[in-house]
């Protein structure tokens, strides 16, 4: 499972807004395993950008990392009662936490909505290339492969990471080079947590999605333009009908 860190507290104190110091205390939980016996609590004491302290409930303790972090630690370790109420935050803060992020987020899965289409055509120099994208799908644990006829295509493939559109959500983008060759059959295959096995989705190469866009705004364009040459006709019509003819 892939590390997971949750950021719950970021308090911040100006002590000095004449000169514009600032203070923050971030804290932060992780962990790796799904029963969180690996839970880890760590609170940072920043001063003007400068990270001077940190508690980590591994170790047990404070650790300085300036002159003045090093003096605040001597004084902060040796307050037992301190140390064990940071150290209770893993329980109490952190699994609490985490525990009802994975009942209502992690826990769910979204099915990943795939398109298959040709990004490069064939020059005779160079392949053939075709891109398998998969977008909007939760957890992003995701694998895609391709297949030619049937079989497992091996090299000629290049796949990004699992990208975060920033609202839980991924996309993942494969392509593969490949020599076109007639009455032959490519397929996407995609394996996510929402599939109950994987999902197959087969190139159409009868059209290309550029030529569909095209033919989709060439219908479009020539409906508006026979709405608007019937509206110009009965508004013609409606015209004349209205005339008083004068005989000459």
């Amino acid at each position: 499972m892939f590390r997971l860190l949750i950021l719950f507290i970021v308090q911040s104190a100006v002590l000095n807004t004449t000169n514009g110091d600032h203070l923050s205390l971030p804290a932060w939980c992780y962990w790796n395993k799904d029963d969180l016996s690996d839970m880890e609590f760590i609170e940072s004491y920043i001063m003007n950008k400068i990270k001077y302290a940190e508690y980590n409930s591994t170790l047990g303790k404070v650790v300085g990392y300036t002159e003045t972090g090093v003096r605040n630690a001597e004084v902060w370790n040796k307050d037992t009662a301190a140390l064990q109420a940071r150290k209770a935050q893993v329980e109490t803060v952190c699994k609490t936490s985490a525990e009802i992020y994975s009942s209502a987020i992690m826990s769910k899965t979204v099915e990943p909505q795939v398109e298959v289409m040709q990004v490069k055509k064939p020059d005779g120099s160079h392949p053939a290339m075709l891109m398998c994208s998969a977008y909007n799908f939760y957890p992003p644990l995701i694998k895609v492969t391709w297949l030619r006829n049937g079989k497992e295509v091996e090299g000629g493939q290049t796949s990004t990471e699992e990208m975060a559109d920033g609202d839980w959500y991924y996309q993942i983008h494969s392509h593969l080079e490949y020599t076109p060759e007639s009455g032959e059959e490519i397929s996407c295959v995609v394996e996510h947590a929402s599939f109950k096995k994987p999902m197959s989705y087969k190139w159409d190469p009868s059209m290309s999605e550029p030529d569909k866009s095209k033919i989709a705004i060439g219908a479009s364009g020539l409906v508006l333009g026979v709405v608007l040459s019937a509206a110009g006709f009965i508004y013609y019509r409606k015209k004349s009908s209205g005339r008083i003819l004068v005989p000459t």
